[in-house]
């Protein structure tokens, strides 16, 4: 009773841990085999469909399922057999420790009297590093996520000031062409005024009496073509500024979105540096933990795995 309740305990652990503890009872003969198990307690973490990574053992009909990943090719009486007789605590459930006893052989009593490895501080410790980089890799993904919102933000601000540019750039284009008719006809009154002006006092009686006439006729009113582009560039700056507004205000909300995705982007570069900085910390402690006698190597080796798995989220220049 007492070696059924140790097994016990260790069998309703999560999947991990349960991997964990076969690899640790077993490491000199299936230190070869950590891939493998660590395949396997991934695909019973998918198979457990209400508990996932907090499950630690599959009913049947998923149990089936699993050994149907493997290329196992036995009918369903075959499967059930044999889950059966991996099932070590008779709860017609199979465990992943179960699963690992029953495939390389091994009894109950046999994996309880294996060692788990000594120096369980240190394992503590290495466990509390990996909860703070899996905490900061949570980061990661919160402020990658964040920096992407941001960014798509920025983009659709930017396009919609473009947008709103192009009625203004418009209407700034017909100013300007306003304002050079507008100076052109200017020029050309002056140029009218100085010549009669030059006429009036130049020459017969005649042709002054007349020049000066023209001259007094010429100054009381703008020619037409003068007041025409008058009106003409009034108009055009009145529409101009129409359009100045909503371009100005979008441009600012756009200039404003860049600067937050810039910022998000910092803060998201910020968050991978201090999670790769401390996955390099968990991973010198673990190696320098290594080289003592006694360690529970599996637990070990599953602490490098995870931190491989969250290598992969980092930049490659990061890793």
């Amino acid at each position: 009773r007492i070696e059924a309740m140790a097994f016990k305990e260790h069998n309703q652990k999560a999947y991990a841990e349960q991997g964990k503890a076969f690899l640790n009872a077993y490491w000199n003969e299936h230190e070869g085999e950590a891939e493998n198990i660590w395949t396997w307690c991934n695909k019973f973490i998918e198979l457990d469909i209400e508990k996932k990574a907090e499950g630690c053992d599959l009913d049947e009909f998923n149990a089936h399922r699993f050994l149907e990943t493997l290329g196992e090719t036995k009918t369903v009486r075959e499967m059930r057999k044999e889950i059966v007789e991996a099932d070590m605590d008779f709860n017609k459930r199979l465990s992943l420790l179960e699963y690992c006893l029953w495939k390389f052989k091994y009894g109950v009593k046999d994996f309880n009297n294996r060692p788990q490895g000594d120096n369980q501080e240190e394992l503590a410790k290495a466990m509390a590093m990996l909860a703070e980089v899996t905490a900061a890799f949570e980061v990661v993904e919160s402020k990658a996520q964040a920096a992407k919102d941001a960014e798509a933000e920025a983009k659709q601000r930017e396009a919609e000031a473009v947008e709103a540019e192009r009625p203004f750039k418009i209407a700034q284009e017909e100013l300007n062409a306003a304002i050079a008719e507008l100076k052109a006809q200017e020029d050309a009154y002056t140029t009218k005024t100085e010549t009669l002006k030059k006429k009036s006092t130049e020459g017969g009686i005649v042709s002054r009496n007349k020049a000066k006439a023209e001259l007094e006729i010429h100054l009381k009113e703008d020619p037409l073509p003068l007041r025409k582009a008058k009106i003409t560039t009034e108009a055009a700056e009145r529409k101009a500024n129409k359009a100045r507004a909503p371009f100005k205000a979008a441009r600012e909300i756009a200039e404003a979105a860049r600067a937050a995705a810039v910022q998000a982007r910092e803060a998201a570069d910020a968050a991978v540096e201090d999670a790769r900085k401390k996955l390099q910390e968990v991973e010198d402690y673990v190696e320098e933990v290594r080289k003592q006698p006694g360690q529970p190597y599996g637990s070990f080796w599953w602490i490098d795995r995870e931190l491989e798995e969250k290598k992969k989220y980092l930049p490659k220049s990061r890793q």
